[in-house]
């Protein structure tokens, strides 16, 4: 990437957005945003009680992080957010033209285990199969990688960063 381009590390719950998100934004010396800093707590309540998110509860969400990456338009800036639907990343870049996303993939089996281990989050793992199913994977139109998700986060990070420099400029 010849450019400071802004970055969305998106994924399901539990692929490890927040963990690969600031570790590539410091390999890319760039800022990271914890993408579930930008939720209403109505979106966290709702979450928390096992009870996914409609679209008319994320478009909010995603207006505040559009509105931080169009702040970081050439600068650079990396962000998590699940982006789990075109029509969320179609959003992201009617924002922010030129954002390239990361997407995390991994086996499901690998995804749940990773999130019934972790603490302090607000996402269940009963909310699991209902990211799978709104997932629609990046497009070959979409400026993105898709980076799988065994390995270290340091293997996951690395192979992220290369991935992006693959990537020809993305057109707004």
């Amino acid at each position: 990437m010849n450019t400071p381009h802004v970055v969305v590390v998106m994924g399901v719950a539990g692929t490890g957005k927040t963990t690969i998100g600031p570790l590539l934004a410091a390999r890319l010396g760039v800022p990271y945003a914890e993408g579930d800093d930008f939720h209403p707590q109505s979106n966290i309540a709702k979450m928390s009680a096992g009870t996914p998110l409609t679209d008319d509860d994320r478009w909010p969400w995603l207006d505040a992080i559009g509105d931080w990456a169009q702040g970081r338009a050439g600068l650079g800036g990396v962000v998590s957010c699940s982006a789990l639907k075109r029509s969320y990343r179609d959003r992201l870049r009617a924002a922010a033209p030129g954002v390239v996303f990361v997407h995390l993939t991994g086996d499901r089996a690998l995804i749940e285990d990773r999130m019934s281990h972790r603490q302090g989050h607000f996402m269940p793992t009963a909310l699991l199969d209902s990211q799978f199913a709104t997932l629609q994977p990046l497009e070959p139109v979409e400026a993105g990688v898709a980076v799988n998700v065994t390995g270290s986060p340091e293997e996951i990070t690395a192979r992220a960063a290369t991935a992006l420099t693959s990537l020809s400029e993305p057109t707004p």
